[in-house]
């Protein structure tokens, strides 16, 4: 098998800009099959002699592999933590962040070339975070990086990372599990078969197969819809929203249920899903919120204490006081079964679950103390 990358960025590769890397067949964990997986990629700093200061940064549901601002100056997700002279200091480290199998950036998802030259659509397999570890394993590989100095994230980066700990103990030295708990539980579950669904059925969807068609693009913005509504709390929707209607709307005056106006949080999620529609693929959505549905690290692996036990790292847990999706109780759990005495970090933040976006910046003095010191 011959996997194909840069093996070491050299000063005429720009930090924060998308590469490449083939990896090779991947045969999935629930049965399918890919048979040549492309992973996109982007980095930040140098890696050393040793490679000894890699750090993999993974990405939630919708994100991209864009932590940082690197040579086109956009704006990364999470640049409180990650950036020259900031906690993860991009002087020091070599910082990676790879999009996920069956993703829409970069790396083979469902809108990628299958073997007969045609978009996978329907036929892309079910991806497992396992899965998906198994191919960032193989892209270490490729660069040189034989051990991780730390692998950390926020909710679904939050468990790949949990993943990458437990499925390769020896490759990771330090873990953070911001705002997830060691599993999907049944009401994430329900939840996300509620966006799949949205998504299906779509009339545009037409079983997956819609490339060359319109997309179902009003499929995936309720979606997203549902999504929003359990990424913020009750307590910022009332706050920033109430009963207010929308400007120059009036939800209470309309002879007919279809002609009344909106409030204001509805435009919010309506601006919400339209947003995302015009950056994400809908097969792909589905296929990574399935891939979260998975998320279980103690399938084949005994309980929860045995599971957790295979790791070697040091662990930094964190949760969102306010969060409706991943109650800080799941970050409990998980600390509680970690081997050793494991603190559970708290994000002050009345917003909900998004608080590991937008406030992670409380705990970089916990982090550079715990992994970046």
């Amino acid at each position: 098998m011959t996997i194909t990358a840069t093996a070491l960025p050299t000063s005429e590769e720009k930090d924060g800009t998308v590469k490449y890397a083939h990896v090779g067949p991947l045969q999935l964990e629930a049965g399918g099959f890919l048979p040549d997986v492309v992973l996109a990629y982007e980095t930040w700093g140098r890696l050393n002699a040793d490679a000894s200061n890699a750090v993999l940064v993974e990405h939630a549901l919708t994100g991209s592999t864009h932590v940082a601002r690197g040579a086109t100056g956009e704006e990364g997700w999470w640049e409180q933590l990650v950036g020259p002279g900031a906690t993860i200091d991009t002087n020091r480290f070599f910082v990676i962040s790879i999009n996920i199998v069956g993703g829409c950036y970069g790396s083979t998802g469902p809108s990628s070339a299958a073997p007969d030259g045609k978009p996978w659509g329907s036929r892309f397999p079910l991806v497992t975070l396992r899965d998906t570890t198994e191919a960032e394993a193989r892209l270490a590989d490729a660069l040189g990086i034989h051990s991780w100095h730390a692998v950390l994230g926020g909710s679904m980066g939050g468990a790949r990372a949990l993943e990458w700990a437990v499925t390769f103990p020896e490759r990771v030295k330090h873990c953070a599990v911001v705002s997830v708990g060691a599993y999907s539980t049944a009401e994430q579950i329900a939840f996300a078969q509620s966006q799949t669904l949205a998504i299906r059925q779509d009339p545009n969807f037409n079983g997956g197969d819609y490339y060359h068609a319109e997309a179902p693009e009003a499929g995936l913005a309720l979606a997203r819809r549902i999504a929003h509504i359990t990424y913020r709390s009750a307590l910022e929707l009332d706050f920033r929203f109430g009963r207010e209607a929308q400007r120059e709307e009036t939800p209470l005056a309309a002879a007919v249920l279809g002609e009344r106006g909106r409030y204001q949080v509805e435009s919010y999620l309506d601006h919400q899903g339209t947003k995302l529609v015009r950056r994400f693929d809908a097969n792909s959505y589905i296929a990574i919120t399935e891939a979260l549905m998975s998320h279980d690290v103690t399938r084949g692996r005994g309980s929860l204490r045995e599971a957790l036990g295979r790791a070697t790292a040091k662990f930094f847990v964190a949760a969102v006081d306010s969060d409706r999706l991943y109650f800080p109780a799941q970050s409990r759990e998980l600390a509680e079964a970690l081997p050793g005495e494991v603190p559970v970090h708290v994000i002050e933040a009345p917003i909900g679950h998004d608080g590991f976006l937008t406030e992670i910046g409380q705990l970089s003095a916990q982090l550079r103390e715990a992994f970046f010191a």
